[in-house]
């Protein structure tokens, strides 16, 4: 039983985190400078705004990590991916401009995401406070009811953003498959060779949001644990 015990919880880890890590992976993998590439990440996102011509959208680099911002029209890339002519930047690139251009045709995926965003950040907030004081008032209350209120709390704030992220798959396949890739292939910016590895790189993107969800089913499956 010992042994069985231990494989469940090998084939767990594996499924929350192996998606992790093939992320991570595929993106390195593909990061290699290409001197034959005629411009950046960067520069890249900025000329398929331009084509697009979706007015009003900026694009800079940042240390938060790769996402288009709605609120300032903002395409933002990480340091290696703005500076960086490699094929992981030029993908990821193409895809946070798939988000502007959901965004510039008044999609609805991409609206209600940034919806359930903000709420998220709210729900946040009000979990940093919940799991600095459950310690607390566990120690304080001891009753059994205040322990299974906290429990139900605790899932509820944590079931809220697995929730979101699930939300987001649709759209960040769509920003993936639907809008870079063929962008990518129809504009003849990538041969056939660069083309295959670009899908891997965009399938990478588009399952950010499956790591993060499976990451929060791990603390959910926690708080369950807990409460029974």
């Amino acid at each position: 039983m010992a042994i069985l015990g231990i494989i469940g919880l090998l084939v767990v880890l594996a499924a929350i985190y192996g998606p992790q890590y093939w992320v991570g992976h595929t993106m390195r993998r593909h990061s290699a400078e290409r001197p034959d590439f005629p411009g950046t990440g960067g520069e890249m996102a900025q000329h398929l705004i331009e084509r697009l011509e979706l007015k009003g959208v900026g694009v800079e680099a940042t240390d938060a990590g790769d996402h288009y911002d709605p609120g300032s029209r903002t395409v933002r890339l990480s340091q290696a991916n703005f500076n960086g002519a490699s094929l992981t930047a030029v993908a990821v690139a193409a895809h946070e401009v798939g988000h502007a251009l959901q965004h510039h045709r008044g999609e609805r995926g991409l609206a209600l995401r940034q919806s359930l965003a903000g709420l998220t950040m709210m729900t946040d907030r009000i979990a940093s406070i919940f799991f600095i004081a459950a310690p607390v008032l566990a120690i304080v209350l001891r009753a059994p009811v205040a322990l299974l209120g906290m429990a139900v709390i605790g899932i509820g704030l944590l079931g809220i953003r697995v929730v979101v992220h699930l939300v987001t798959l649709p759209v960040e396949y769509d920003a993936s498959f639907n809008k870079a890739l063929p962008i990518l292939r129809e504009g003849g910016y990538l041969g056939d060779e660069d083309l295959a590895g670009a899908r891997s790189v965009l399938k990478a993107a588009a399952f950010t949001y499956v790591a993060a969800a499976l990451a929060g089913l791990l603390n959910l499956a926690r708080w369950i644990r807990f409460l029974r």
